[in-house]
């Protein structure tokens, strides 16, 4: 089974970097430096930020969809990060080294199941789930922390 797993979109976050903190502060965001790696996971490169980068973190909506499972967390994003990534049937460096929660949507985004993922078993648990034909897309989630990672989506 191949899954594309991409960042989200800079341009959606790009405008927050020429915000000054007070301004943050009111929109309920907040500029941090990451101070260690891992630890700050950007969701655009879907890599973890190095020591000294800065970083916006925010609540992200990252499932709209019109269900009782509609979902909102805090994320980080890099302001180095320029590009969405872009996985095909790969695993990004922010699946790895930490335990993940996968959530299974169906196409109208109620929730079919879900499985907790260890480092090492991303690939065999996002198939394991794609097998089932009713999954549209799942969502990866910190485990521990349990903000979005990213959206999983059948190539």
């Amino acid at each position: 089974m191949t899954y594309h797993i991409n960042g989200l979109q800079p341009e959606d976050f790009k405008p927050l970097f020429d915000l000054s903190d007070e301004e943050l502060n009111m929109r309920d965001m907040v500029r941090v430096r990451a101070s260690a790696k891992p630890g700050f996971p950007c969701r655009i490169s879907l890599v973890d930020a190095e020591p000294g980068e800065t970083l916006i973190l925010l609540n992200y909506e990252s499932h709209d969809a019109a269900t009782p499972y509609r979902s909102q967390y805090a994320i980080y994003v890099r302001e180095a990060a320029t590009q969405a990534a872009e996985y095909a049937s790969a695993v990004p460096p922010v699946f790895q080294g930490r335990p993940l929660a996968f959530r299974h949507f169906d196409a109208d985004g109620m929730l079919q199941g879900a499985s907790l993922v260890l480092d090492g078993e991303v690939d065999r648990a996002i198939n394991t789930a794609f097998a089932r034909s009713e999954i549209a897309y799942i969502h990866a989630h910190n485990a521990a922390h349990g903000c979005f990672v990213a959206r999983i989506d059948r190539a």
